[in-house]
Order: C-alpha cells, then structure tokens, then sequence
C-alpha cells in the first residue's frame, strides 16, 4: 500500500499553516451564521452554474436556482452568441419569467425572445424589453429602462460562472487563482458525454465537502464496495493522499490510485472484471490529445507515476476532480438552509464509440453513485448529532488538513464582510 511523502518540516497541516487545535462545527448547525454566509459568500463570490455544452447554440438558455443567494438566474447564449445571465424576474410586477409547470424547478431550451407567463412581456436573448402589452396604458414608459437585470457572467475553460455582487472588481480568472491557471488547456471540451444526479441531503453544504477532501473515511464508509480481501487490506494500511495544497480560498488534494487495469484481478468484483471498468473509471484509457505526463502543471503536481486523481475545490462549493484515465467528475454543493442543501454530481467523458463503451462509462457512474448515497446517509447522522451541542470540540488528523481550510476560510469571509459593512 503505497503512502504519500509527507513535507520535510513537520506535518501538513503544520506545512499550510492551517492549525492543529480542535475544531467546532458551530458553524454548521448555526441558523444565524447560515444567514451571514448567504450574504458574505453566496452573494458575493463566483459562483459555477454550469458549462457551455449546455447552451449549444444561440438562443439556447438554462435556469439556476440559486437559493442560498435568494434568486433565480437564466443564463443564455445571445444571437451574437455572447453568453450572459440575467435575474430570473420580469421588470412589471415580478414575477419569475423563465418557467414551465413548476416555477421552482430549473428548465432550458431554444427561444428567439423570453416572455413572461403574467403579462406578456417579452425580453430579446441580450435583456432588452422589446414588447410591452397595452404600452399605451403606461405613463411614460422607457422601455430601455426595464431591461432585464444583468447578472456579472464569465467563462472559464467551458465553466460558466456568474457573480452577483454589482459592486465585483474582481475578475473570474484572477478569483480562480493558481490552481485554474495550472489546469487551462485540459481537454475538457472533448468530454460532451454528460452524467448527472441530484440529491436533496439533510445536512450543511460544508459537511459533504469535508466528506470528499478526505480518504481517511474511505476504508470503512465505502468497505462494502470493496471485494472481502481488498477491503482488510485497505483497512490494515489506510488510505493516505500525494499531495495537498492550498492557494487563497482554494483547494487541491492529489491522490494515488486509479491504475488501470488493476494488478490484483482478484480485487475487483466480478462485473468489474467483465467491462474492464469500475470506481475509478474505464480501463482502457481514451484518447485526450494530451499524455499522462504531458498534463497542465496543477494536475499530478507532484508527476508521481502512482497518481490516479486530483481533487480541486473552488471556493465556496465547486469541486473538480480530474481522473487519470481521462475523465471528469463535478460536485455542486447548493444550500438550502443551514441544515440541508442540494448535491450535484456530474460525470464527463468522451463519447462513447460503442454499446461496450457506454456500458463501462455507466458502470462507473453508478459505482460513484453509490459511494455518494453513502456518504449522504452518513452526514444526515452527522448533523443529527452536531445539533445536539452534546460535545463541542473535535480533533481532526493530518489527512483533514483541507476540512479545517474550508472551514476557517467559510467563517473568514463572513467576518470580513462583517467589518465592511458595519
């Protein structure tokens, strides 16, 4: 079992300078810190609501839900196929204007113009209100004037961000910091072979995050997933990264693994075997453009030939994780009070050529499925008894060292917004 080389001066945790002492979740099972966050954070940040593929052409269009922020954003590519994103409200009385049965439900597709279900306005691809029913009633009105409200929007390798603080200076590149910079030129536009799931956890957004920034969990949450003889030895020796690193409000832990094909067959379970695919995705590795050793700097920093996945949080809930055998996996994290929010997972590869290509790719969507409905159920438990205060404190071991990151980082921005608006 192979373990990661740790830095010359002491621990991690020590080396980042993050703290070594307990920690509280108070900031977790809080109702008035949830509040500060909404304003501190999720109104404030750059925030991932998607990717390009989504809107193919001009006039195509998607909705996001952004409860933490208290709004509603469409998000379009215009006929000068600009991409832009817009609150989700009509300039007259308000009402929500993109929707079809359920308004609280995100939806998308193709239009010339957006109008709305209350009145019949209607608003071109670029915002502006091109027709007012009955104009004539109205005292004049400037309908250059009631345009539809604009929200910051960038686009980043593909990813398409949106800020919705109207007094931003900071540009979407320079918020990404390092780590972005490092990734640029990954192909991710050749992995149009999309797989999602959603799920609605009773638990804080930062808790599931805290689940995937660590492996020390993995050995025994997910030993069911594990054939009987791998899952003892992964238990005797633990599960230990590569790699951490940190840069601002960011993120990254490198971690070995994901080889392919196994070199103990008798490791893997027998469907496994069969498709020649698993947790770590397919074994037979396709063609990218880019090699292994030729990748952008930030991913497999280290350039251990032991490396199998890198794992990106971007501030505060997008976590990018780029596998070694050329696929992709997003996590989304959307609050919906202090105590529950909305996960997103997506799987991106490259299109498969065949049935047999299709049917590894979805072994491994499931495979991940099942790990996150795990980790689901077990931070419900968590937070159940978070909220009890029975205990107050908890230790967290080197391999935590990005939980305590997140954490002090999240309760930073809340105090900093604090001071500049007091």
């Amino acid at each position: 079992m192979a373990h990661f080389k740790k830095p010359e001066a002491g621990s991690w945790t020590e080396h980042l300078k993050i703290g070594t002492e307990p920690v509280s979740y108070e900031d977790s099972i809080s109702p008035g810190h949830y509040e500060r966050e909404r304003d501190a954070i999720f109104r404030r940040t750059w925030l991932n609501v998607g990717r390009v593929e989504q809107l193919p052409k001009r006039g195509s269009y998607f909705t996001k839900e952004l409860d933490a922020a208290g709004t509603s954003i469409i998000v379009a590519r215009g006929m000068d196929d600009e991409v832009r994103a817009f609150h989700n409200v009509c300039r007259h009385r308000g009402n929500k204007l993109v929707w079809n049965d359920f308004p609280r439900e995100e939806t998308g597709g193709v239009c010339r113009q957006f109008t709305c279900k209350y009145h019949a306005w209607r608003y071109d691809l670029e915002g502006k209100l091109t027709f007012v029913q009955q104009e004539q009633e109205f005292f004049d009105l400037d309908k250059e004037r009631y345009g539809l409200k604009g929200v910051q929007t960038d686009v980043w390798e593909g990813f398409v961000f949106v800020n919705l603080d109207d007094e931003n200076t900071v540009p979407l590149r320079e918020y990404l910091g390092e780590f972005a910079k490092g990734i640029e030129g990954y192909p991710f536009h050749k992995m149009t072979q999309a797989h999602k799931y959603r799920a609605e956890i009773g638990a804080n957004w930062k808790l599931f995050i805290d689940a995937f920034a660590e492996f020390y969990h993995a050995p025994i949450l997910h030993a069911g997933q594990y054939v009987s003889d791998e899952a003892r030895k992964i238990q005797k020796y633990g599960y230990e990264a590569l790699h951490y690193d940190i840069d601002g409000p960011h993120s990254m832990v490198s971690s070995w693994g994901g080889i392919a094909p196994p070199h103990d067959r008798s490791m893997v379970k027998p469907i496994e075997g069969a498709l020649r695919s698993g947790l770590f995705g397919p074994w037979e590795f396709p063609d990218i453009g880019v090699s292994t050793d030729d990748l952008p700097p930030a991913i497999n920093p280290t350039r251990d030939k032991r490396w199998g996945m890198d794992s990106f949080v971007f501030f505060p809930n997008f976590m990018l994780l780029i596998w070694r055998p050329n696929w992709v996996l997003t996590y989304h994290y959307w609050p919906t009070s202090y105590n529950t929010h909305v996960f997103e997972a997506t799987c991106y590869f490259v299109p498969p050529e065949n049935a047999f290509q299709r049917l590894q790719q979805e072994l491994a969507v499931v495979s991940f499925k099942e790990y996150g409905l795990q980790d689901g159920n077990t931070l419900e438990a968590t937070q159940a008894m978070l909220e009890s205060r029975a205990v107050g404190e908890f230790p967290l071991n080197d391999q935590e060292v990005l939980l305590r990151h997140l954490h002090q980082t999240a309760r930073q921005y809340v105090r900093d917004h604090e001071q500049r608006t007091a």
